[in-house]
Formats: structure tokens, C-alpha cells, sequence
């Protein structure tokens, strides 16, 4: 008991002040926090705490997950990137069964949110004066509050600190030496301790050994701060132990004007200043972040005339590290996969993460029927969003498909844009990227063994013989895997014990009985290989002459890519790739790839193909390259899941625009009927991408050919030649507004193109109906060529979208294919020859008839005949098959001839293309 009135008065006063402070910092944090709110609504600071082991569940978590430091510093970057995050600290000591190199991990956490100001970044500003860039360590912090509100002046004082510890001792020194007192560290080997307590007018006491500093030691008057907590035998408690600090309280008390008690005393303190930092951090990354709006770093273009090659220009620019950009946009570290420098995947967490972001707005670049050059759809997809994103600074992502390596070697190049409007590098762009292609190839023909396999075993075994090999005994137990049980479901039987199925069971369990003559399963291979077109296979005597004719199609034309590009998640792909029919039975049932026993197989060897991959343009702006469907055989698009991570990055106010192959009869229709169908993503613009060169050959100029200089008709003015051949233009607009959809004309200018020529296109364009029509010249300049463009589509976003679909799929099959042939293409009717009338039959009874339609035709006329050009109208389409890809979800009528097997022409691409072994450059590749 204190005997000294005035004493315990001035300790009460002290009591006094440590709760009316601690209430104080409670109220300013409720009161900032409010005001962030109230300026960004949703927005709340956060605070993470990391703790490695320290209580037995803990550890146990420890024993089994933790993989030493590598597991705490995949935590640490994953806390790092979270925006959601603005401090976050790692509790000391680290308790695990490994050793963990502390120092290791408290320098990973990221400076600006070390709100336990433990990095060597924040010390290091400390030591050196500068305290309004820096977190200071909590518990200093916390003495500091405690120590002004005594009243009492620091400056001059003499401040004498017990203990050295990074966590106390030293930052201590250091805040109390740039407060301008004059500071003495001790610890316990110092020899003169209790001759420099004595001499402290502030006493800030951090051993960590109980009671060590004596009363008698203390300064009359002098304030004392005790971090210490120790725990001391006292049988008079129920633990058999109490709490004590590192200052002897009951006798220091009596010599101290202020002292703090333990517990109770720094301890709450400590936590009321680390959400004080908190909020600090907070409120600095509001100051530096602008909520939806990112804060990213573009690249400035260094224009050269004449305008390099593609590859020159690539080279030329230094794109910026994945991870930077990942960073840029709002992704976590831990929801990209880094291969290499310039490419990452984005795994699918992401998009759970941001579930209920708004979407941003949705614009799909198409065009019209091109010439054999191309009109440059990519490259305008590439420059509006740099043009979005560089020039006018919105939030803005490019979702492209990634180009096969048959074109590539082939004649037609590349498809990463060109001149100052590119992908890059074009080199990882155009050849392998992440290896995606490659896997569908092997999941393909992964199908087509089974498919060839089943039909052999099945007509060489028995019944039994099948079974025993199908359900072998393991260890003296039979069982059914997880894909025959869903097989025997299919088959109404109910039984999940083997021994139980009867022998007519067994029969229809095992027997498939496919009609090798309704095989629609071909294998693939990324390359374009005329001769596999039509082979033999089965030749081996191995196989005892069940040989049969099939064919090899390019791999981007496999229905796996366009199950890819249509999956909304890894398990919606699972199912697909289940449900992909791969024939009939005998008796004219569908055979699906579930059937085969294939579908989990299918799936890891997609698990990482359904990851979007992440690249960059020439100015910095972020691009989704996912997913390859040929637009003539398959759906033409990008993938779903691209464009839905996409949408909700960019935020709503932000855009994503994505490309539909080939001309807007093909890409654009299917991007509508069947990718908005499948996503429930809804467009807000259609960019329509013209030029005076392919009009002038609508209108009836000669035929334009690869590697053949352009006739005088295409280099002179001709504005007759070119206002009929507009006929095109007005019907690719007039295909866009069915759909309900406001339409700007992007006019790609060439340089032979004359200023008459371009204004006739854009007034055209805007008497047929466009919203709007705009010159553009990306290609050479890059953004900065786009950014009128880019101005049209955002007036264009701001008006009221009615999309609506072209057809109802619950209409017959040959009702929707009339609607596209008349609607769409301009024909008079439809004609179905006898094999496409007989698959109709077929898909209807087999309950495939509700599926959207997939037109393959020629991308080069509106018709089915590539020589009809302009707007033709009156003819016949002919259908001459129809195929299914019921796990895509979509029947693929095969209009005209066509091959899904490009061939190679007389003088490929790949003579022109090699590698500096000394530098390891591509060279020659466009």
C-alpha cells in the first residue's frame, strides 16, 4: 500500500491518462475510418496477422502443411498483392519444427504495409530521422503516446532505455533520439545499470527479465515505462504463477511520477497503435490508389517512318516484367503462374475472388468479308485498347485467341496485330505461348485411341474377358470406378457391387457397339498437313485387318478448343468434355467420351490449358490470349473464362474488348448466338472494322492474292469502284444492329488510300445505320492513331443496348439454319442435301436438336461461293452435312466444300524463318 498521498494521487493520474488516451486513439481511428468510408463506400481497412505455430493446433497445422519458410514466404507475397490488405504482421517468435530465418521473413513483407515497422526498410528510416515515411514498431509507438500524455516535454530530457531487442529497445532509442532527448541504451550486461537509471528523467525498461530494474534505482519524478512481461511462481494463484514486468512495481512506484502497470499497461497500447498504423496505411494507399482505377505504367512508342516490320517493332520495345502487370491490374501473386518474363497463366481463383465486382463494358471488334490479306481486325482490336487504356487512361483488357502454328508456318503469319498496334513479344505470341495447343492435341487424340481401341477389344473378347479387364480384382477386391458408375446410371442400373450384375448387365456395361461408319472423332495435329486429309488406319497385322478410312484435322478445329473457349469454370469443362459424342452405337444411341471412360483423364491433361494467359501490347496495356476455335468450323472466339476475369478487373467503368473471327456473318453471328448465350455476357459495342481495299474488291475489282502486288484499282482513287462495293459494309452493319447492338466502323487506312475514299466510307457508314464511323491509323501510329476510335466506342457504350438473339434453340434445326442463311448471309433458301437431312433425323431423336447453331462456310463471300462478292442475294444455300459437338454445345452444318486439314502452299512461311544460335533470336518470322 503506497504511503505517500500526493504519490498515489499522481498514479491514479497517470491511470487516468493511459485510458483517456487509449479512448482517445479509439475515437480518431472510428472517426478516419467513417471518413474512408463515407469517400469510398465499401471500403475497409485491413489487417492480417501471420502466425507460424504457438499453440498446439497450430503447430499441428505446422507439422503437416508447412514446408520451412518457403510456405511463410508464399504466404507473405500472397498478403503483399492483396489490395484488400493494407498491413499485416508476422507474430513473433516463429514456432515451427524447421528452422525459419526471422530476418528472411520480416524483410518479405512489403514496406508500405509493415505496420509492425519490423522490415529493415522501416528501421532503417527510423535510425535515420525520417518518421513520417516509415512504421514505427507499435509498442515504441505506443510508449511515445503514453509519454506525451503526461505532459511533459521530451526535448532536452535525459532518456535512458533498458534492452536492445529490433522490436523495442532499439526503435525506442531511435524515437526518443529524434523527439531530442539525449538517449543511453543499456541491456543486461551493463555494468553501471543502476547508476544510469538513475539519471533518467524517462525510463523505458525492454529485458524481458522480471523485476530486474529496482525501485531504489529510479530517478525521483521520473517516468517509467515498463514492456517487460514475465511470469513468476505464486502459489496464492490458481495457475501456480503470476505476471510481472521488468521494473519492481511495488517500490518503483513509490520514486516514479508515472509508471506503467503490468499487465494492462503498454500491452493494450501496443494493439491500439497498430490499428493506428493500419489505418495509416490505409489512408496511404487511398492517397496513391484511386479505388477501381488502375495504377498502371505505359509504355511510350518511339514512331519511326516508314513504319519497321512487325518484328523490328516488337524488338524494339522492352515490355515490362508479367508480374509487374499482373500487379498493375489487381491480380494477387499467388493467382498467376509465371512462365518466363512475358507470359503468365491467371488461375481461376481470381475470378471467385472478384464474383461480385461489376462487369465492365463488353465491345466485340468484327468486319467485314475480308480479302485474302486480312483487314486488320487485330491489329484495331490492339489499337483501341491501347488507345483506351494509354490515351484516354481507362481501364481497358484485349481477349484474343491464340494463333495455331499451322498459319504460322503456313502463309497467313501471325495474328498478333502489326506495325504499332501488337501483342508482345510476337515470338512467345505466335509460337507454343503456354503450351495450350499441345494439350488439346494430346487430349484429342487421347479420344481417338480409346475410340479405335474400344471397337478392337470389343471384337476380339468376350463378354466376360471384357469385364474381368475392365473391373479387374485388386488385391482380391473388384470395384467400379467413379466414371462406370456414372456409365452404369446411364444404363438404368442401379447395383455398385461387381458380383452382382447379371450377364445381361455385364453385356450392355461393356459392349459400346460403335458403328465404325458413324464415327465423327478424327485425330489432330497443329500443322498444316494436306495429306492426312483423307488416310487408312489399322494397317498393322497387329490389328488382324479391322482397318477403316479417317482423317486428321488441324488442332484448333478439334471440338476440345471450342470446349475450351466456351467453359466457364474447370469443373463446366469437366462436364463438357464428358458429354463430347464421339459416334453412334449400332443400335443409334450417341457414344460419348464418359462412355469411353476417357473424362478424367481428359481433364488433367486440360487442368492448366483452362487458365487464361496473361500478355502485354507495345503500350503497356494488359491482353488475355486463351483459346483458338477456327472461326469457319468452330465459334470463332476467345474464351469465356478470359473475357469474365477480364470484365471484372477493368471494373465498371472500365472496357474489355475482344475479337470474333473472320467477318460478322461468321465470328460476330457466333459470338452472339452461341458464346453470349453460353456466358450470359451481354455487348455494349460492336466495332466493325473496314477498309477502301476490300470494299473496292466487293465492288468488283480484281482478285487480291498473297504475295502479288495490288492492281492499280486498289492504288488509285476510284470512289465508283468503291460506293458498290459499300454493298458489303451496310450489310455487315445491318447484321450487327439485328442483334440489337449499336455499331461503330473502324476505317483501317492504308497509305495508298485517298482523303475522298475514306470520307466516302465513313458517310456511308453512318447512312446505313453505324453510330458512328471513324478513320483509323493504329497501324502506324499506334494508340495515338485510335484514340478518335476509341472515343466513338465509349459515346457508343453510353447508349442503351437491347441485344436480343437472332433465333430461339428450341426452334427445329433446319428452321435455325434458314433464319442465319436469310437473315444473315442474304439467301433465298436453304437445301439440305440427303446426308445432311439424315443427321438432322438423327441429332433430333438423340435429343441434339436444341443446340445453337455453328455455320461453317467460307469467311471470303456472305455466300457459300467465295467469288460472290458485295451483298449477294436470291441464291440457295447448300448443306451439304451436319455434324455435333454436343460438349462444345452447338451443330456444325458444313456448307459448300471445305477442309478442316489446311494445306501448305508452294513457298511456306518456314523458309523464311530461323534461329541465331548465338543469341537465341528468331529470325524471319514476319
Amino acid at each position: 500500500m503506497n504511503s505517500n498521498p500526493w504519490l498515489t494521487s499522481i498514479l491514479f493520474v497517470f491511470c487516468f491518462l493511459f485510458f483517456l488516451t487509449l479512448r482517445q486513439v479509439r475515437e480518431r481511428l472510428k472517426k478516419q475510418v467513417a471518413e474512408m468510408k463515407e469517400k469510398f463506400p465499401g471500403f475497409t481497412p485491413g489487417l492480417a496477422i501471420l502466425q507460424v505455430g504457438n499453440r498446439d493446433d497450430s503447430n499441428l497445422y505446422i507439422n503437416m502443411k508447412l514446408k520451412a519458410a518457403a510456405e511463410v514466404l508464399k504466404c507473405i507475397a500472397s498478403l503483399n498483392g492483396d489490395p484488400a490488405v493494407h498491413g499485416f504482421i508476422v507474430q513473433l517468435p516463429l514456432d515451427s519444427d524447421k528452422p525459419i530465418n526471422t530476418e528472411k521473413i520480416t524483410n518479405a513483407v512489403a514496406p508500405e504495409k509493415d505496420v509492425d515497422g519490423l522490415s529493415s526498410i522501416n528501421a532503417g528510416k527510423l535510425s535515420r530521422g525520417d518518421l513520417g515515411d516509415c512504421f514505427i514498431p507499435c509498442t515504441p509507438k505506443g510508449c511515445m503516446e503514453l509519454i506525451r500524455q503526461t505532459g511533459i516535454q521530451v526535448t532536452g530530457k535525459r532518456a535512458v532505455v533498458v534492452g536492445r531487442s529490433k522490436i523495442v529497445g532499439a526503435p525506442m532509442h531511435d524515437l526518443l533520439l529524434w523527439n531530442h532527448a539525449t538517449v543511453t541504451t543499456c541491456h543486461s550486461k551493463t555494468s553501471t545499470l543502476a547508476e544510469e537509471v538513475a539519471k533518467a528523467d524517462i525510463l523505458v525498461v525492454a529485458a524481458g527479465k522480471a523485476e530486474m530494474v529496482k525501485g531504489e534505482w529510479i530517478k525521483p519524478g521520473a517516468i517509467v515505462i515498463d514492456c517487460g512481461i514475465n511470469h513468476v511462481p505464486d502459489s496464492t494463484k490458481a495457475s501456480g504463477k503470476r505476471v510481472v514486468g521488468d521494473v519492481a512495481y511495488a517500490t518503483a512506484k513509490e520514486k516514479a511520477s508515472y509508471i506503467t502497470p503490468v499487465p494492462g499497461g503498454v500491452g493494450p497500447m501496443t494493439v491500439a497503435m497498430l490499428m493506428q498504423s493500419t489505418v495509416e496505411s490505409a489512408q496511404r494507399f487511398l492517397e496513391k490508389f484511386q479505388p477501381g482505377k488502375w495504377n498502371i505504367q505505359y509504355n511510350q512508342l518511339t514512331l519511326k517512318m516508314p513504319v519497321p516490320s512487325d518484328i523490328e517493332i516488337s524488338r524494339s520495345c522492352i515490355p515490362k516484367p508479367i508480374d509487374q502487370v499482373a500487379k498493375e491490374i489487381g491480380l494477387l501473386p499467388d493467382e498467376i503462374e509465371l512462365y518466363g518474363q512475358t507470359k503468365a497463366k491467371v488461375h481461376l481463383s481470381a475470378l471467385k475472388r472478384l464474383k461480385n465486382q461489376p462487369d465492365g463494358k463488353y465491345v466485340v471488334v468484327t468486319g467485314i468479308t475480308p480479302t485474302p490479306l486480312g483487314e486488320g481486325k487485330s491489329t484495331t482490336t490492339i489499337g483501341l485498347v491501347q488507345a483506351l487504356g494509354a490515351h484516354l487512361h481507362q481501364n481497358v483488357f484485349a481477349c484474343v485467341r491464340q494463333p495455331s502454328q499451322g498459319p504460322t508456318f503456313g502463309i497467313k503469319g501471325g495474328a498478333a496485330g502489326g506495325g504499332y498496334s501488337q501483342i508482345v513479344p510476337m515470338e512467345e505470341f505466335n509460337l507454343h505461348l503456354t503450351g495450350d495447343i499441345h494439350a488439346i492435341t494430346a487430349a484429342n487424340n487421347l479420344v481417338a485411341a480409346a475410340v479405335d481401341t474400344r471397337i478392337f477389344h470389343e471384337l476380339t473378347q468376350s463378354d466376360q474377358a471384357l469385364y474381368n479387364r475392365l473391373v479387374p480384382s485388386v488385391n482380391g477386391v473388384r470395384k467400379f470406378s467413379e466414371i462406370q458408375i456414372r456409365r452404369l446410371q446411364k444404363l438404368g442400373i442401379s447395383k455398385t457391387d461387381p458380383a452382382a450384375l447379371t450377364k445381361e448387365e455385364v453385356n450392355l456395361f461393356v459392349r459400346l457397339d460403335i458403328d465404325p461408319a458413324t464415327i465423327t472423332w478424327q485425330r489432330v495435329l497443329d500443322t498444316n498437313d494436306r495429306f492426312l486429309r483423307r488416310i487408312t488406319i489399322g494397317q498393322s497385322p497387329t490389328e488382324k485387318g479391322f482397318s477403316r478410312t479417317a482423317q486428321f484435322d488441324i488442332t484448333v478445329s478439334s471440338e476440345i478448343m471450342a470446349v475450351l473457349a466456351l467453359s466457364d469454370g474447370l469443373d463446366d469443362m469437366k462436364k463438357r468434355l464428358g458429354r463430347m459424342v464421339v459416334a453412334s452405337s449400332k443400335r443409334g444411341e450417341p457414344v460419348t467420351t464418359d462412355d469411353l471412360g476417357v473424362t478424367g483423364a481428359l481433364a488433367v491433361l486440360m487442368k492448366d490449358a483452362v487458365k487464361p494467359n496473361l500478355m502485354q501490347t507495345l503500350e503497356g496495356t494488359p491482353v488475355f490470349v486463351h483459346a483458338g476455335p477456327f472461326a469457319n468450323i468452330a465459334h470463332g472466339n476467345s474464351s469465356v473464362l478470359a473475357d469474365k476475369i477480364a470484365l471484372k478487373l477493368v471494373g465498371k467503368e472500365g472496357f474489355v474488348v475482344t475479337e470474333a473471327g473472320f467477318g460478322a456473318d461468321i465470328g460476330m453471328e457466333k459470338f452472339f448466338n452461341i458464346k453470349c448465350r453460353y456466358s450470359d455476357l451481354r455487348p455494349n459495342v460492336v466495332v466493325l472494322v473496314a477498309t477502301v481495299r476490300a470494299l473496292k474488291m466487293h465492288g468488283g475489282g480484281p482478285a487480291v492474292t498473297a504475295g502479288i502486288p495490288l492492281p492499280k484499282e486498289y492504288t488509285e482513287e476510284n470512289l465508283q469502284l468503291l460506293a458498290k462495293g459499300c454493298s458489303n459494309l451496310s450489310k455487315q452493319i445491318q447484321n450487327a444492329r439485328l442483334f440489337g447492338v449499336p455499331v461503330v466502323v473502324a476505317v483501317n487506312a492504308f497509305k495508298t488510300d485517298t482523303k475522298a475514299e475514306l470520307a466516302l466510307v465513313v458517310q456511308l457508314a453512318k447512312e446505313a445505320g453505324a453510330f458512328d464511323a471513324v478513320e483509323c491509323t493504329h497501324w502506324a501510329e499506334g494508340g495515338k492513331g485510335a484514340v478518335a476510335l476509341a472515343q466513338a466506342v465509349q459515346r457508343a457504350s453510353q447508349t442503351p443496348s437491347n441485344f436480343r438473339f437472332l433465333y430461339n434453340v428450341e426452334l427445329p434445326v433446319i428452321d435455325k439454319i434458314r433464319i442465319i442463311a436469310q437473315q444473315i448471309y442474304g439467301a433465298s433458301d436453304i437445301e439440305l442435301l440427303p446426308e445432311a437431312q439424315e443427321k438432322v433425323a438423327v441429332y433430333t431423336k438423340q435429343g441434339f436438336g436444341n443446340l445453337p447453331i455453328c455455320m461453317a462456310k467460307t469467311h471470303l463471300s456472305l455466300s457459300h461461293d467465295p467469288e460472290q462478292k458485295g451483298a449477294p442475294t436470291g441464291f440457295i444455300l447448300p448443306i451439304r452435312d451436319i455434324r455435333a459437338s454436343v460438349g462444345a454445345g452447338f451443330l456444325y452444318p458444313l456448307v459448300g466444300t471445305m477442309s478442316t486439314m489446311p494445306g501448305l502452299p508452294t513457298r511456306p512461311s518456314f523458309y523464311d524463318i530461323d534461329l541465331d544460335t548465338v543469341s537465341g533470336e528468331v529470325n524471319g518470322l514476319f
